[in-house]
């Protein structure tokens, strides 16, 4: 049976055939086609093989386990992917964008774009929303944040198939009107850095140690202290490591209770917590006694 990280490998793989195939046809069936949103669709389906490379290298190295000098594991790498994919998106999207203006006023721009450049921008969007589905379906299944940007790549070149193609028939239809083609790979480059921003955000948070968001937390505190014997938690804190989420906090119980009990309680609240929430790996427990946080009211929540 495959593990986690041969699996995103498979599917990746497979990925990049399919986008260095299109890209060629597309790119050949722009240029014979007169199409300049097409082509610069093969240039966006180009730089999916780029990011495929990157989940396919990435994955050997973000699953390898912890060691000396990088206890807490080596998962950082898989967000480091996961920007650099985001990256090389934004920068195919300004680029198309660029150029898409700079050559709407030349007069070799506007030869009428032939019936090929349509035919194979309807196969880009078919293909390619296919590709998105089991891409991002697959992501899911291992929890990959690597695997489900690269599947934005196949999203958005479907998407972005779609003002080509309308593009490419306005300008078939209405030939005084082939600026349109110039148009469609301008709005191409919209989508592109808009989908760019969608997968780097997330990524600067991780490396700048951003913590879940106030409903898993809240899922959390209510976790814990669902248990019996649980008086309240506190110093809630929270992280990713790559897709995962690592936590730690003060569970606050009897100051009678032996260090065994307290042991136990936490062990159990623990095993609860990572069954609970799938994306949760390792969580860190500090025993609190109930008499400690009486002396301390100014304890944060």
């Amino acid at each position: 049976m495959d593990t986690p990280e041969r699996y995103v490998r498979r599917i990746t793989w497979i990925g990049l055939v399919a986008n260095i195939l299109l890209s060629g046809i597309k790119f050949l069936a722009g240029v014979l086609g007169n199409s300049q949103a097409l082509m610069a669709d093969a240039v966006h389906s180009l730089s999916d093989t780029i990011t495929d490379i990157a989940v396919i290298l990435g994955s050997f190295f973000w699953s390898e386990p912890p060691d000396q000098c990088h206890p807490h594991g080596h998962q950082r790498i898989e967000t480091m992917v996961t920007i650099v994919i985001g990256t090389m998106l934004l920068l195919a999207g300004v680029g198309v964008g660029w150029h898409s203006v700079t050559t709407l006023h030349l007069e070799e721009s506007v030869t009428r774009p032939g019936p090929i450049a349509l035919i194979v921008a309807a196969i880009s969007l078919v293909t390619k929303e296919i590709l998105y589905r089991w891409t991002d379906r697959a992501g899911i299944r291992v929890n990959s944040s690597a695997l489900r940007a690269n599947a934005w790549h196949h999203r958005l070149d479907a998407v972005s198939s779609i003002p080509v193609f309308l593009a490419v028939a306005g300008a078939m239809l209405f030939p005084n009107l082939t600026f349109l083609d110039h148009v469609g790979a301008l709005i191409v480059s919209i989508f592109i850095v808009q989908a760019s921003f969608k997968i780097l955000l997330p990524g600067f948070g991780e490396l700048l140690e951003a913590g879940a968001s106030a409903e898993t937390l809240a899922e959390i505190k209510s976790l814990a202290e669902s248990h019996p014997e649980v008086i309240e938690i506190h110093k809630l804190r929270t992280r990713y490591l790559g897709s995962t989420l690592r936590i730690d906090f003060h569970l606050v119980v009897d100051g009678e209770l032996t260090i065994r009990q307290g042991h136990d309680i936490a062990e159990k609240i623990k095993t609860d917590l990572i069954s609970e929430l799938p994306d949760l790996s390792d969580a860190i427990i500090h025993i609190e006694p109930s008499d400690l946080l009486d002396q301390d009211p100014t304890a944060p929540d």
